[in-house]
């Protein structure tokens, strides 16, 4: 079994867990990435990804083989270049800038101990200076939907290679947008956390009291599980900050109070307009409330960024590269000369504004659960950005240059596309370290809007929230087994009148097993609290009433009927296991399901099977 294009983490985890694929494909996989593609500035040769495969498996065999201890064993993510790698230059996109790290940055090395596999560095807006991805010297990164249009930046490199595909994690960084806006445009994921929340202990600072970095992905599920991976308090950072309250709870999309722009600004590009108002009715449709908000401190704020003080944070990460501007990007030089004309007194008159404004916007967000504003108001081409690069590059910034200023985090998810079939994406907005309220409406909102992943032909992962399937009529039930459509038990839900409803996935602290001595075979489904994986297969039926107790009647034990949590956070009823039944059955979950598993065990009986 080989790696695919466009795969998810969970992909990849299942492939490596069931042993159908070998490290030596994978390596071969990524040996196959372009070398010349704009998206990377450096990638790694295939003598040291064998070497960290080969450590990595032995870290591997020193864990008892247990994958949970490594739980991005062998995934490729690649790293924004302002973001130290050891064993990679760090360039930030400026070749004088350049030098070689003697250590990972904190992120990089939370992803390694995680079991990452670093493939490379991405290209970017120099010095992070900019929403375009055209201001680079390794040359310009395209829109993976049209190369005649921008695919936006800095993080240009990074969302390129996750929309189409060739890893399903990379790391970009965030001060004015530079980790929403690529995303949007590429139909993409892009997580954008809290300042202080990830270390950025080896990031180059673009402006050190913005800067966030910020993780892209096809699917919302795995941008919040690297979060968790790399949200780790680092006392050696002085800008990483503890949050000051828990973990806050999921806002279900039916119950979210959702506010809007009351007057939404799109620089007359109608085909925007409309799929923001789709994106809203797509809302509603889940059941959120929506609160025309008036944006006006919002956009007050957003034009500070870059006419105040903030741009001399910028001079003093280019520091005495200033002096020699011919090497700096003939757009970003100038922008960056400007940090040095400002006081002292410009930059507490600045701070003391922002500080109004930030109070201002928390009065309207404490009455939202969330904001969901347009990532950009309109694409432009790349000739266009050409034309007129720094007032084009402000009017990107509309919609994300005011939020880390006000200390927000927010999540970008794609919205149904544009008419004329470019991407469109929409950002979630909350309070800084409440990020996670974000989690179940990001995704359902994703689920619903009916694009693949990325710019690959992938569809949507299963795991549609219920909350997203047709109204029930009576009562849902989860079935995990034989139970399921082609499998030998489904008739006794048709020929009760049970109807299905839809593909779906168990939350992450499931286990499946393969109970021994059971005709048909049939799979347990235990909840094991404090462990957490890719979710199981499921699927929703919706059983009449009077239909209920008949099934029940059919089932023997050790498996029994209970509530089974699924990946949206809801709860439905549904078989489950007792735990003595699992004493010696086999754990099939890193099948990812028990159709997966079926299918297998056909195979490896085939191939058994002596030639005729």
């Amino acid at each position: 079994m080989r790696p695919a294009l466009g795969w998810t983490l969970r992909d990849w985890t299942v492939a490596y867990r069931s042993g159908r694929m070998s490290e030596a494909s994978v390596i071969d996989f990524i040996d196959t990435f372009d070398k010349t593609d704009p998206a990377w500035i450096s990638l790694a040769s295939r003598a040291s990804l064998e070497e960290e495969m080969r450590s990595l498996r032995e870290r591997l065999e020193a864990a008892g083989g247990d994958y949970e201890k490594l739980p991005l064993y062998g995934v490729p993510v690649a790293v924004k270049d302002n973001i130290d790698a050891f064993g990679f230059p760090t360039t930030n996109a400026c070749p004088a800038f350049s030098r070689v790290p003697s250590a990972d940055a904190e992120v990089v090395r939370l992803l390694k101990e995680a079991g990452a596999l670093i493939v490379g560095k991405t290209n970017l807006d120099q010095f992070a200076t900019g929403l375009v991805g055209t201001r680079s010297p390794y040359g310009a990164v395209p829109n993976a939907f049209d190369e005649a249009y921008i695919g936006g930046g800095s993080s240009s490199g990074s969302a390129s290679v996750v929309a189409r595909g060739l890893v399903p994690i990379a790391l970009g960084t965030d001060t004015a947008g530079s980790g929403r806006v690529p995303a949007a445009l590429q139909n993409i994921v892009g997580l954008k956390p809290s300042r202080g929340r990830l270390s950025t202990r080896g990031v180059v600072p673009a402006c050190r009291t913005l800067d966030c970095v910020s993780v892209f992905s096809l699917v919302s599920e795995d941008a919040w599980f690297v979060l968790d991976l790399l949200a780790k308090y680092d006392a050696e950072d002085p800008y990483t900050r503890k949050s000051p309250r828990g973990r806050p709870p999921a806002v279900s999309p039916g119950r979210a109070r959702i506010g809007v722009p009351a007057a939404p600004r799109f620089f007359g590009d109608d085909l925007a307009e409309r799929a923001f108002e789709h994106a809203v009715r797509a809302a509603e449709g889940l059941g959120a409330e929506i609160v025309p908000t008036d944006m006006s401190a919002f956009h007050e704020l957003a034009e500070l960024l870059y006419a105040q003080s903030w741009v001399a944070e910028r001079a003093l990460s280019v520091g005495e590269l200033l002096k020699t501007p011919e090497l700096l990007d003939p757009v970003v030089g100038p922008i960056i000369q400007r940090g040095t004309e400002f006081t002292a007194q410009d930059a507490y008159r600045a701070e003391y504004r922002r500080a109004e404004l930030a109070r201002a916007i928390d009065l309207v967000m404490a009455h939202l659960d969330a904001l969901m504003v347009p990532t950009v108001p309109t694409i432009f081409k790349r000739d266009e950005i050409a034309q007129d690069p720094v007032r084009l590059n402000g009017v990107l910034g509309t919609y994300t240059n005011f939020t880390n200023l006000a200390d927000l985090a927010g999540i970008v998810v794609p919205a149904p596309f544009r008419t004329d079939g470019l991407p469109f994406g929409v950002t979630f907005l909350c309070p800084a370290f409440e990020e996670e309220r974000l989690q179940e409406l990001a995704g359902a909102f994703h689920r619903c809007a009916g694009v693949p992943l990325g710019a690959t032909s992938r569809p949507m992962p299963l795991g549609q929230p219920v909350s997203a399937a047709r109204p029930l009529q009576g009562i849902g039930l989860v079935v995990v087994g034989a139970h399921m459509r082609s499998m030998p038990l489904n008739h006794e839900l048709r020929e009760l009148g049970a109807e299905f409803v839809c593909e779906a996935r168990t939350a992450g602290e499931y286990r499946l097993f393969a109970l021994r001595g059971t005709k048909p075979e049939k799979p347990g489904l235990c909840r094991t609290p404090g462990q957490k994986g890719p979710g199981i297969e499921v699927e929703l039926w919706d059983v009449p009433h009077d239909s209920f107790g008949p099934l029940l009647e059919k089932v023997s034990s050790p498996l029994g009927l209970g509530s089974v949590q699924l990946e949206d956070g809801s709860w439905q009823k549904g078989f489950i296991c007792e735990p003595y039944g699992i004493g010696d059955a086999v754990d099939i979950s890193s099948f990812g399901g028990f159709r997966a598993y079926v299918a297998s065990q056909k195979e490896a009986r085939a191939m058994k099977r002596p030639e005729t």
